[in-house]
């Protein structure tokens, strides 16, 4: 084992004038690759061909939008008050900061509108992308790593990732090697898009919940990664925001999963929820 994992020592690159970021390329290779997936699932399901890549060109730049606005929200500090970093800042989104609870939220919106232009229902949508958007987390998170960012308390564990010292937290500055919280969720990630593909198969899920599994099982592991962590954050009640947030929506997720199970056992028939939907004139 190595004594530490090396950070990069670069994280852009540039052709000519033009700057190009390992981070920005890493989002849009997890988003090729998640659009990419979830047509094939979705082709298997008995939809048709191009309704994903059609829903993605709305659900993409929702999704990234709110996960910018959540981001800058929650993190307001950052970006606004005396040792705010400008209104200009908050619109950087290539220097890091997307919140996957907003970019999830305002994504879930832009697919809704794109399913509806699409004369189709969402849940399936959902169910066949939902193993692509985990997969997109595994990629992203890699950008993390080429930012030198959303690491965790230090450590002198084998697999410690080494921090620049431009890079450290105030009251760190002593220690160079910190818990690898990118790869500790990049690696449950992979393990979150085997299990959902896995009990699709298995249980024959349908009516949105093996979206709801992926919600759970990521909330499940944002729990204890957030833990981890001790970039700056806001606090509720002595803990990080982002836990009472993966607390809440995980238990809603499970919540879901119950009642659809119960309620709409089995896989819907895709021909016939598109006939239904495009006859109420709603998805």
């Amino acid at each position: 084992m190595p004594a530490a994992i090396p950070s990069p020592e670069v994280g852009v690159w540039f052709i000519g004038p033009i700057p190009i970021r390992a981070y920005a390329l890493l989002i849009v290779l997890g988003i090729v690759i998640a659009v990419w997936l979830g047509n094939k699932r979705y082709l298997a399901r008995g939809g048709n061909p191009g309704v994903i890549t059609e829903i993605a060109i709305w659900a993409v730049p929702f999704g990234i939008i709110g996960g910018r606005l959540y981001h800058v929200i929650s993190d307001a500090q950052l970006y606004f008050g005396p040792a705010g970093r400008g209104l200009g800042a908050a619109f950087r989104i290539w220097d890091g900061g997307l919140g996957i609870w907003g970019a999830v939220a305002l994504g879930a919106l832009g697919a809704w509108i794109g399913a509806r232009r699409a004369g189709v229902a969402l849940p399936p949508v959902a169910d066949a992308i939902a193993p692509g958007i985990a997969l997109a987390q595994v990629i992203g998170r890699l950008g993390n790593w080429f930012n030198q960012e959303l690491f965790g308390s230090p450590t002198t564990l084998p697999w410690a990732l080494e921090i620049d010292v431009a890079h450290r937290p105030v009251g760190y500055e002593a220690f160079a090697t910190f818990q690898p919280t990118f790869l500790y969720e990049a690696l449950w990630m992979t393990g979150v898009v085997l299990v959902l593909i896995w009990a699709d198969k298995r249980f024959h899920l349908g009516h949105g919940r093996v979206f709801a599994l992926y919600v759970a099982l990521y909330c499940a592991g944002r729990l204890w990664i957030e833990a981890l962590r001790i970039d700056a954050a806001n606090t509720v009640l002595g803990l990080r925001l982002n836990i009472w947030t993966a607390l809440l929506v995980g238990i809603g997720a499970l919540v879901y999963l119950v009642v659809a199970a119960r309620l709409r056992p089995g896989r819907e028939d895709l021909e016939l929820a598109a006939g239904a939907e495009k006859a109420s004139g709603t998805v």
